[in-house]
């Protein structure tokens, strides 16, 4: 695969420490990532994506692609923009990528994350190799959106298994509870 055109990308950093904060945009500048928008915490993400919804042009940005976000945040941390995104009825769309940033990798974490709907984690330090990766992933190999009583998110496997039986799992922007959900 040669070098990627991701001038069209628009990613959200949501990042407390501005020296950390600096060189996740940097990174994504060095990728070629066409849109960023920094915030400082999960609250000024869920007011900026709500803007996006409402006014787009004021916002500086059609859309918002991805979301790399840091954990340890205050007032709103990584884990409850993340609920916020893939449970709030003000979501700019439940379906969007969210690529965890932190420095607490431990199992616990990782599992916390997992069944928010996280689409990626990734552990600082990082490199922008790492962050490449990620990106990629999420672009070019998209799990499906799980929709149960307790878990909406990407499917949690990442290994393709053979089923046999109907297929009950899958749900798109035209699903029923998706309309539900928004309305």
């Amino acid at each position: 695969m040669g070098k990627l055109d991701l001038s069209r990308l628009s990613i959200l950093v949501v990042e407390d420490s501005s020296f950390i904060r600096s060189l996740i945009v940097n990174s994504l500048r060095v990728l070629g990532v066409g849109m960023i928008k920094s915030v400082d915490n999960g609250a000024e993400a869920v007011d900026f994506l709500k803007l996006v919804a409402k006014d787009p042009m004021k916002a500086g940005m059609m859309g918002v692609d991805i979301i790399i976000s840091d954990w340890e945040m205050s007032p709103i941390n990584g884990l409850m923009l993340l609920r916020w995104v893939r449970r709030h009825k003000d979501s700019l769309d439940r379906f969007m990528p969210f690529i965890m940033l932190t420095g607490y990798s431990e199992a616990r974490r990782l599992q916390d994350a997992r069944d928010m709907g996280v689409t990626e984690f990734m552990s600082k330090p990082f490199s922008v190799d790492v962050l490449a990766e990620k990106i990629i992933s999420t672009i070019f190999k998209p799990r499906q959106i799980v929709h149960t009583a307790g878990y909406f998110g990407p499917d949690r496997r990442r290994q393709e298994l053979e089923f046999k039986g109907e297929e009950r799992r899958k749900l798109t922007h035209n699903s029923p509870e998706v309309e539900v959900i928004n309305a």
